[in-house]
């Protein structure tokens, strides 16, 4: 649908974000600062309160400022769309609040893991759950490294003879913004963290939305923003390198911020604070051509959970999927260093 079109028969529409100090809120702001039919009308964030938009994010917002505000006050706020960039568990008041208002938002997108595991919710994974996103009123958003497990795994699925193993590595931005051994740069530098090898939220997230076990390997490193997930693999039966490339090739030629790489690898530095992921890195066991390794790179901030936030409200309001977005192929593509 035309930008001008929806414009006309929705009207632009209020956006009003929760949590606005982290990593994503700040990704969110200057997305949504760009969308032609978004209009921010608030940011709440206790820590930043009074502060300008534009002091933090890479927006400005025509001199407008942090909030702290209230469950109640988000509640008598009435925005079209409600953003909860909050840690796990911290959006329930703001939940309670607007249900209890009796005028909930067109739209509320959690970015938590809170719903995720609920059926009460849509999961927002936007490639490959469309058509349920599509007049959504309340959209669970992916987590990251769950995004890149399932936009690796799903052309394959079928294939699968038993459970695949994804091995994980993210910039300290993962972690949030909360000091801990796993977001001090300083202590990572020249180092990569192993950290909750087993019964990871990603992995039981994976495993609940793909339908079958996987499991799942994360660790963090050094560098700011960025996943590289490595899906190791084993087939029910044999398959050659230009089988396997066309099922990616199949799936995503027709999504603007999936980009397949048949002979390159995926690399973090060339998908960092881009709108979409990376695909290759195809390897085949030429001793059991049963076995085979698939890459997926994605900004964690990004994809992982802003962009994919922003195309989730695209889907749900009826907007073009890709507007206020940068596609990586397509007519209007950005080039891939």
């Amino acid at each position: 649908m035309p930008a001008n079109a929806t414009t006309q028969s929705i009207g632009i529409q209020s956006v009003g974000l929760i949590g606005a100090r982290g990593y994503v809120g700040l990704e969110l702001l200057a997305l949504l600062e760009s969308h032609p039919l978004l209009d921010l009308s608030y940011a709440s964030s206790r820590a930043l309160a009074g502060e300008p938009i534009s002091k933090h994010a890479k927006a400005s917002f025509s001199g407008k400022s942090f909030e702290e505000l209230s469950p109640g006050d988000i509640a008598s706020m009435n925005a079209d769309i409600v953003i909860l960039a909050l840690p796990d568990g911290a959006g329930d008041p703001f939940l309670e609040a607007l249900d209890a208002s009796g005028s909930s938002p067109k739209l509320i997108l959690d970015l938590s893991s809170d719903q995720r595991f609920t059926d009460d919710w849509t999961y927002g994974l936007s490639e490959h759950n469309r058509a349920q996103i599509v007049g959504a009123s309340r959209i669970s958003n992916p987590g990251c490294y769950a995004t890149a497990a399932q936009l690796a795994l799903r052309p394959i699925l079928p294939l699968l003879s038993e459970l695949p193993h994804c091995f994980g590595v993210s910039g300290y931005s993962g972690a949030g913004t909360k000091r801990t051994s796993r977001n001090d740069h300083r202590a990572l530098h020249d180092d990569l963290l192993p950290y909750k090898l087993v019964n990871h939220t990603h992995e039981r997230e994976i495993s609940r939305h793909l339908g079958t076990p996987v499991r799942f390997s994360p660790h963090v490193v050094s560098f700011f923003r960025g996943i590289a997930l490595t899906v190791q693999a084993k087939l029910t039966n044999p398959i050659d390198a230009p089988t396997l490339s066309a099922l990616y090739h199949d799936m995503y030629d027709s999504c603007e911020l999936i980009k397949v790489l048949d002979d390159d690898m995926p690399r973090v530095r060339s998908i960092v604070n881009r709108d979409g992921a990376l695909v290759g890195g195809f390897s085949i066991n030429p001793e059991r051509p049963d076995e085979i390794a698939v890459v997926c790179t994605i900004d964690n901030l990004r994809k992982g959970a802003a962009t994919q936030a922003i195309q989730n409200i695209n889907l749900a309001l009826g907007f073009d999927e890709f507007i206020g977005l940068r596609p990586l192929t397509g007519p209007h593509a950005e080039p891939i260093e």
